[in-house]
């Protein structure tokens, strides 16, 4: 009898919760007798995912979807009804389970507007949100019959796969809403295709929109700087026997709430909830700029987002169209400027020596589309052998974690060219673009050479005495030498003796040379200035030494990198940690950059100016030696959607003031009189404080104490950091300083990189934050808790100098209005869209650039 009264007061509490449950419009399974109502929500288990009838941005439409249950706002990663919306008022619509065990969505006069199609029947079957995000219909055996992660929209959740079979046919592929009221299918679709080694793409239709690159058993190498934040939840799995391809997020922490999906835009982005700031955040997107769009500089053209304009042709090729090329229309790309010697109807007979393609190397690539993989090949050697012995090989790659690939199609395609990281590619171009010459061409050419570098020999003996004597080089000394340098680069014959002629060359065409203050001096000269000033406490290490503190330059102590070369964590004879950086080779620091950025930080003292400790200089290797500052660069926090939040105001401001104090003290308060010329946020390093200090003097300039502005025809710094008149007309002063400084003001208060805006359709941060101020929305720049902003200026005479600006971060007083700035021109692209080809002719910075640095 108890168990009788037990038994009934369970299935009371059970009826009673149902009832609640129903009340509040919650439901957590669909079967025949149960449907699910437009007033009803179905809830995982977990209270993760959420699905119901929802209306997209106010739209009269009405659609069945899946969202995040918890998050605001929303995002709706399934729509079930996506091309047919029920009507907004269809109150009587319900979504259900029909008598052949289908889920069915039912408008209010009975039509089916969805429907499920699993082939088996069961006599009994139900549907059920899972915390994955995951909609199942199951049968009596909860084996799953159907689910949404095989129907997907435009969202890939972790555990959902996307990818291809190649023998069945089947493709799981992202496609993107209409617009953002409009879950309809819309332009783009997001895949990976079935090729060997796979491959990521966007598509605009049918016509490739973005590219990932090659996947390399770990990452997609044609997303630059793919680094360990992202790539460890991107994980591919390719069966080459069932033919089976397939892309999944992999969480790299539990639990993880986020998702990745394709926009109507065309942009693909990974995002995760931030559950400290309550917001969606972007951990990765592409493209995000135009050098990442598929194709933007055509066939055998290289697109680099650093220079301008941003596209050039290979060596070995020339613009198909002149015209077109000139007015920024690259995408019918370039053609070959010499036909291949493997293509000419060459004579065999003995007296005609056979001409030979090579290959010319190009580094730090994207390589291009559509290679072959050849699998069977283990080595770089065996790849450059296949590829010499075809003629239809245009160019060749060795990926260590990949393997041999060529390209043997009509054109290269979707070339880009990276800052840091990227592969080696080999182009196949004619023998006598990379420095050969006929044999018959050589034995004629010997004789004259000989004569020459003989007669060269005593003009420059005598120039050398005419030096030591006068003090510097005549004229006629100077052309001489030109001629023999151009005739020994024309001819090849001088590969291993131009050395000094370069170097001669390098300092006759300088028109940079430091002012008397400031003069570096020649040889070994400066090492021993150093070893005699006692006011220097500069350490001169061996390369040995070096070689212990960074166990051996190891990947494990490597800090960073960027065009000047690598940066390691070191740890010296007596315990002291330090940072070295090693300039690599082909850096765009040189011995004159490595001489003038130790001379000049040695002599500066100020706490907001990082502190060489040291330098090694022996035989090729020019080796800095700093002190280590553990939290690196303001970068790694700024433009880092996980690391910025703890940048809040107050830190923030903190290193605005400490910068500036920096600058005042190189502008004003040193005993030299200094102009840094590469101000920017990856040369702002942070203590274990977070206090900031300027670094990378390589660029820098000392003067006399009442000069105010310089002509310079070199042009050195990064683009979107230089002044107006530096960057147009080689004129610089402290004031160009000033300028690099409001840069680096907006992307502190903003958060946002300068040259990163095209995804809003704006042309840089700068006319973005000026469009802002126009429309009174300035606080609409803000990044996260800053409520301020900070204005810039671009004419010179309007800009304060770093006293100004110390004392206007200090005071409360208002500050003057700003002007609107030059770079600006087109405030808004079209549509808030990348801006085409065609659109994106940008003369503003078509200034040739000596040094473009991507530190």
């Amino acid at each position: 009898m108890s168990l009788m009264i037990s038994w009934c007061f369970r299935l009371f509490f059970f009826i009673l919760l149902q009832a609640c449950q129903i009340a509040r419009g919650v439901a957590y399974n669909i079967t025949t007798l149960e449907p699910l109502f437009p007033n009803q929500t179905l809830v995982s288990s977990g209270q993760i995912f959420e699905l119901g009838f929802f209306n997209p941005n106010g739209s009269e439409n009405r659609y069945v979807g899946i969202w995040y249950k918890n998050f605001t706002p929303s995002k709706i990663v399934w729509v079930a009804n996506r091309d047919l919306p029920l009507m907004y008022r269809d109150w009587s619509a319900k979504l259900t389970i029909g008598s052949d065990g289908n889920l069915k969505l039912m408008d209010g006069r009975g039509n089916i507007v969805w429907s499920t199609n699993a082939s088996g029947q069961s006599n009994y079957t139900s549907a059920a949100l899972l915390d994955s995000g995951n909609f199942v219909l199951q049968d009596a055996n909860y084996s799953e019959m159907w689910g949404s992660f095989d129907d997907p929209t435009d969202t890939l959740l972790p555990s959902m796969k996307m990818g291809v079979n190649a023998r069945t046919g089947e493709k799981y592929y992202l496609s993107s809403w209409r617009s953002d009221s409009d879950p309809s299918l819309g332009s783009f679709l997001t895949g990976i295709t079935s090729e060997t080694p796979p491959q990521s793409f966007t598509w605009n239709r049918s016509t490739p929109y973005w590219r990932g690159g090659q996947w390399d058993k770990s990452k997609f190498i044609g997303i630059q700087n793919m680094d360990q934040s992202y790539s460890s939840m991107m994980n591919v799995q390719q069966d080459i026997q069932q033919g089976t391809t397939y892309f999944s997020i992999v969480p790299y922490n539990s639990p993880f709430f986020g998702y990745m999906f394709v926009s109507p835009q065309g942009y693909l982005k990974i995002m995760y909830w931030d559950d400290g700031a309550k917001v969606w955040l972007t951990d990765w997107m592409g493209p995000n700029n135009t050098c990442e769009i598929y194709g933007t500089c055509g066939p055998f053209g290289v697109c680099n987002s650093m220079n301008s304009p941003i596209c050039r042709c290979l060596n070995g090729f020339v613009p198909e169209s002149n015209e077109e090329w000139n007015s920024g229309n690259w995408t019918r790309g370039c053609v070959r400027e010499t036909e291949l010697n493997c293509q000419k109807n060459t004579s065999t007979s003995a007296s005609t020596i056979v001409k030979k393609d090579a290959f010319w190397q190009i580094s730090r690539m994207k390589l291009p589309d559509s290679e072959d993989y050849l699998s069977d090949i283990g080595d770089q050697e065996g790849c450059l052998s296949w590829c010499l012995s075809n003629c239809s090989c245009l160019a060749y790659s060795y990926v260590s974690t990949i393997g041999c690939m060529v390209w043997t199609k009509e054109d290269l395609i979707d070339l880009e060219e990276f800052s840091t990281a990227g592969e080696d590619l080999f182009v196949r171009v004619a023998r006598v673009k990379t420095g050969g010459l006929p044999q018959k061409a050589v034995i004629i050419s010997l004789s004259a050479v000989a004569g020459i570098m003989f007669f060269a020999v005593f003009v420059f003996g005598l120039c050398k005495w005419r030096t030591k004597k006068k003090g510097t080089i005549k004229e006629p000394c100077q052309g001489f030498l030109r001629i023999v340098l151009l005739f020994c680069f024309v001819f090849h014959r001088c590969e291993h003796g131009t050395g000094n002629f370069r170097k001669i060359l390098r300092v006759l065409d300088s028109e940079d040379k430091p002012e008397k203050s400031g003069e570096l001096l020649q040889g070994n000269a400066w090492k021993e200035q150093l070893k005699q000033d006692d006011a220097l406490e500069l350490t001169l290490f061996s390369f040995d030494s070096i070689l212990l503190a960074t166990n051996k330059f190891s990947t494990t102590s490597k800090l960073g990198q960027g065009g000047f070369g690598s940066v390691y964590k070191g740890k010296m004879n007596d315990g002291k940690e330090v940072a070295v950086k090693r300039l690599s080779g082909s850096s765009v620091q040189g011995m004159q950059e490595f001489k003038n950025e130790i001379i000049l930080i040695s002599k500066l003292q100020h706490r907001n100016l990082v502190k060489l400790i040291g330098c090694c200089n022996e035989g090729d290797e020019k080796i800095l030696v700093y002190e280590y500052l553990p939290n690196k660069s303001l970068d790694t926090f700024l433009f880092d959607l996980k690391k910025k939040a703890q940048l809040n105001w107050g830190k923030r401001f903190q290193i605005i003031e400490g910068i500036a104090r920096g600058l005042l003290y190189l502008h004003r308060d040193s005993c030299l009189r200094v102009i840094h010329r590469d101000l920017k946020v990856s040369n702002i390093l942070l203590d274990e404080k977070m206090n900031p200090k300027i670094s990378d003097f390589g660029l820098a300039r000392m003067f006399e104490g009442t000069q105010v502005l310089v002509n310079t025809h070199k042009i050195v710094g990064t683009l979107g950091y230089m002044s107006p008149e530096y960057a147009m007309g080689g004129i610089f002063s402290e004031k160009s300083d000033v300028y690099s400084f409001g840069v680096l003001l907006l992307e502190m208060v903003s958060g946002r990189k300068n040259t990163a805006m095209y995804d809003q359709g704006y042309l840089n941060l700068l006319s973005y934050a000026w469009q802002l101020w126009s429309e009174g929305k300035a606080l609409d720049l803000m990044d996260e808790a800053i409520v301020v902003s900070f204005p810039l200026e671009d004419h010179a005479m309007d800009r304060p100098n770093m006293m100004n600006v110390v004392l206007m971060l200090s005071s409360e007083s208002d500050l003057p209005q700003p002007r609107q700035p030059i770079f600006t021109f087109q405030t808004k692209m079209p549509n808030c869209a990348i801006p085409s080809q065609q659109e994106s002719n940008w003369s503003i910075n078509s200034v040739t650039n000596t040094i473009v640095a991507g530190r």
